[in-house]
């Protein structure tokens, strides 16, 4: 008996570090609204949008993955519409080429529109395909992606967030 209590307590410290979503999580940045620090000109155009349209296609030739031109501190966010608390955020990266484009990038968290906010987590592996960040309940209304300190070329295929709402209660009126 006392071998499953630890076992049960184990798997539930697990659970609870992991960036996976909880079973029945909804993908807040598909209901969210995308803008970028510029637009590659191509046809059609690799705008913000693209990154939150549902489609991890990363062949960027098959379908375009969000894209800005060759930008100083390039920046990717997306305005949730309400402050959330975010577990976490996975970033599908692009495989045809220029996967470490996104090395050193940093995901940002909080409520101001100007992206100074708190870094969630810098990206320094990009290696795999779908690149998971654990924002631990971070609390925010705009998810940033940026690249700080260089010119380059920012392309996100797909950005997923995942969290929940945020639990302050409003001050009831008693009458």
């Amino acid at each position: 008996m006392k071998c499953l209590i630890l076992l049960l307590a184990c798997a539930s410290v697990v659970w609870t570090q992991s960036c996976d979503p909880q079973p029945g999580a909804v993908n807040l940045a598909r209901s969210g609204v995308a803008s970028q620090s510029s637009v590659f000109p191509l046809n059609p155009p690799p705008d913000a949008s693209t990154a939150i349209d549902g489609n991890f296609e990363t062949n960027y030739y098959k379908h375009p993955c969000a894209h800005t031109q060759n930008d100083k501190d390039p920046w990717w966010k997306l305005d949730l519409g309400k402050s959330v608390n975010i577990d976490s955020v996975f970033i599908t990266n692009r495989q045809d080429c220029c996967q470490e484009r996104l090395k050193g990038a940093q995901v940002k968290v909080g409520n101001s529109p100007d992206g100074n906010n708190p870094v969630c987590a810098t990206i320094n592996d990009v290696s795999k395909v779908k690149i998971p960040v654990c924002c631990n309940g971070l609390e925010g209304r705009y998810v940033t992606v940026t690249i700080p300190g260089r010119s380059e070329y920012l392309s996100l295929c797909e950005v997923e967030v995942y969290g929940r709402e945020n639990k302050k209660q409003e001050p009831s009126v008693c009458w």
